[in-house]
């Protein structure tokens, strides 16, 4: 607000925040605040190099690796795991029960939904994106033959998945 003169005049806010944007200098010359050490039974960390990518039971080497991080798709709960999808793989078309949350940290995951596999019609999901699976509908993805690098993906929900091929008389897999 200003005077009459033109001289801003200090507002009620201004007379509130003075006392403490004076105490700033004080409060860091009072030197550094010393922090509790760590409590790994309340934050609990793994390190990259303590994350285990295991092979996924029933697909070729190489091509899918998981890594659980928290709970199990296959119990109640929520689950927290990373997936990394080898160049020259893709999932066969399949569905959850559950909504899965997915966000792509590292690669290229290209992805599609629709109970027709054609890899051709993938759509790119590069490092960043995240990727909302639906619950119930039909979907594939992986990594196609000649691109560079594994994609990894962090994958979020709830379970038990119900994971269901769509075509269960064939592989979970593809090689592209």
């Amino acid at each position: 607000m200003m005077n009459e003169t033109g001289l801003r005049v200090p507002g009620r806010r201004d007379l509130l925040l003075a006392p403490l944007l004076a105490a700033l200098p004080a409060l860091w010359a009072a030197g550094e605040a010393i922090a509790s050490p760590i409590d790994p039974n309340e934050t609990i960390v793994r390190l990259p190099e303590q994350i285990s990518f295991q092979p996924q039971a029933g697909f070729p080497p190489h091509s899918i690796e998981m890594a659980p991080l928290w709970g199990a798709v296959t119990e109640p709960g929520i689950y927290f795991l990373l997936v990394k999808w080898y160049p020259g793989y893709m999932s066969a078309p399949h569905t959850y029960l559950t909504d899965r949350l997915c966000v792509v940290l590292s690669g290229t995951w290209m992805v599609n939904s629709g109970a027709d596999f054609d890899p051709e019609r993938t759509v790119a999901a590069p490092a960043g994106s995240f990727v909302r699976r639906v619950a119930g509908t039909p979907h594939y993805d992986g990594v196609k033959r000649g691109m560079t690098e594994p994609a990894v993906i962090a994958i979020c929900g709830l379970a038990p998945t119900g994971l269901q091929w769509v075509d269960p008389s064939r592989p979970g897999w593809r090689a592209v």
